[in-house]
């Protein structure tokens, strides 16, 4: 691990496409199927409205009066709370935290002839946020798409499943497209799309430095 990237040492991943960054600030991405007791949330982060990333239940376990929750349109309806909805493109800071709402969408995985699983229209996102002067990108459930040139980030957190998002292949182009110092798999393990075997196919696809965080 590369521990002159501070928030490395914060990082935890909860399984499928959900992390947990300790404090201060507390920030939770896209929490599902939550286990065992839990800091609490000052932010929590969630990128689309389907139901392994936009769960209210979760959601719920880990707030209190004073969490913020932003939220990509359709998901921020289902929520309750400091809701704050997000479109791509925007940005938003809460407390020292700086959160930019990037693009999140499918261009080749369809769930009919011409429907993606994610389409552009529906304003998903992936967020780039900023803390402690480090950047961590989320990607969401995206494919590789041409956004993902512009962003700059030291951890780059990338699904890497397939089905629904990238492959491992496609996803160390994106990589080497976003050239961060740390890439981090999501989007794979037990119940989900993507495998270890993924993993392994990531890291031979991509020469930069990979993290592969234990589920926790």
């Amino acid at each position: 691990m590369n521990a002159s990237i501070a928030l490395l040492t914060r990082l935890h991943w909860l399984g499928h496409a959900t992390f947990r960054l300790d404090g201060p600030p507390v920030i939770y991405f896209d929490p599902w199927q939550l286990k065992g007791k839990l800091p609490q949330a000052e932010l929590i982060l969630i990128s689309h409205d389907h139901f392994d990333h936009c769960s209210p239940e979760d959601v719920a376990r880990i707030t209190n009066i004073s969490t913020v929750i932003v939220a990509a349109e359709e998901a921020a309806k289902k929520l309750r709370g400091d809701v704050r909805p997000i479109r791509p493109g925007q940005q938003m800071t809460v407390g020292e935290v700086e959160i930019e709402a990037v693009p999140a969408y499918n261009v080749n995985k369809f769930r009919s002839p011409g429907v993606p699983f994610h389409p552009r229209e529906a304003g998903h996102v992936g967020y780039v946020v900023t803390v402690g002067g480090e950047r961590i990108y989320f990607a969401g459930d995206t494919d590789h798409i041409p956004e993902m040139s512009h962003i700059r980030c030291d951890v780059a957190l990338l699904p890497i499943g397939g089905t629904y998002t990238m492959d491992a292949e496609e996803a160390a182009r994106a990589a080497a497209d976003i050239q961060p110092r740390v890439v981090v798999p999501m989007h794979w393990g037990k119940g989900v799309a993507g495998s270890r075997a993924d993993v392994e196919r990531f890291r031979k696809a991509y020469s930069g430095e990979v993290v592969v965080l234990a589920e926790e």
